[in-house]
């Protein structure tokens, strides 16, 4: 009988550790996300602050709760789950997106994360940047996919079933409506691609806030600089064209159009003739 009973108290060990690595698991992703805050926002100066006082944690945290369920068929649950994330934090995310690591939502007010939208590792959303789908058919990839380390800027658009690169940045405000290169710069609406950014390296990465990046060309200015430089090159060109044409007369005047006269006594002769 006691042979039996250990026996039969052997297979829960192994439940025991998994329930354990899924703990160890879950507490290594929380400490990840405070410490990608904190190493993002220098206004944040303990774990403690972030864990108590940052709204696009707590987010996070609802998320990561909303989506179990919604992953195991409890869809009203994830639902409410979220709602209730949005009435607290004022961020709103769809339990059916696909989050990665390390995820980074400053202030966050009016953010909106649509149904089936993923985000990489690595990544910062603003305030009022909104995920969204421009597509009414039900069960179809309708809002965008972002690459690993995007930095979407304050009030950011991106609207329909796309993908936006690792490591591009969107400007502030900026409406996105197309693919979005590995690297690029996005400002403007619609927005316009800029010089691309290199990478940088995993081991020493840049962090640009609002994806904000120095010496930004504003392509109005430099269509209006190129305009000037044609301008500059016709004007040097028209006036080569009429100092080839001037003629130095016999007392060292210059006489443009010395053609003109001899011109002019032809059509008399004419009229004499006629």
């Amino acid at each position: 009988m006691l042979a039996q009973g250990a026996g039969a108290a052997k297979p829960a060990r192994p439940r025991h550790k998994e329930v354990n690595i899924v703990i160890s698991m879950l507490l290594k992703n929380l400490r990840d996300e405070i410490d990608a805050t904190l190493a993002r926002d220098p206004a944040a100066r303990s774990r403690v602050e972030v864990a108590m006082c940052y709204p696009g944690f707590h987010a996070l945290l609802f998320y990561r709760a909303a989506h179990w369920l919604w992953q195991r068929g409890w869809l009203l649950a994830g639902r409410f789950v979220s709602h209730l994330a949005r009435m607290l934090t004022g961020i709103e995310i769809h339990p059916g997106a696909r989050i990665g690591r390390r995820l980074f939502i400053d202030h966050g007010l009016g953010v909106v994360i649509g149904e089936t939208a993923e985000i990489g590792d690595d990544c910062t959303l603003y305030q009022g940047v909104t995920l969204g789908g421009t597509s009414l058919t039900r069960g179809a990839k309708r809002h965008p996919t972002l690459g690993n380390d995007v930095i979407v800027g304050s009030h950011a658009q991106i609207l329909g079933p796309f993908r936006v690169g690792d490591g591009a940045r969107i400007g502030a405000h900026a409406l996105v409506q197309s693919e979005v290169p590995d690297g690029a710069r996005m400002v403007g609406i619609r927005a316009r691609p800029l010089a691309g950014r290199s990478p940088q390296p995993l081991s020493e990465p840049v962090f640009q806030p609002y994806g904000i990046c120095e010496n930004i060309p504003d392509p109005i200015a430099r269509a209006l600089n190129g305009l000037l430089d044609e301008v500059t090159n016709l004007r040097t060109r028209l006036a080569e064209m009429e100092s080839k044409q001037a003629k130095p007369g016999a007392d060292g005047d210059v006489r443009v159009g010395a053609a003109e006269p001899q011109f002019a006594n032809g059509a008399h002769e004419r009229e004499r003739m006629s």
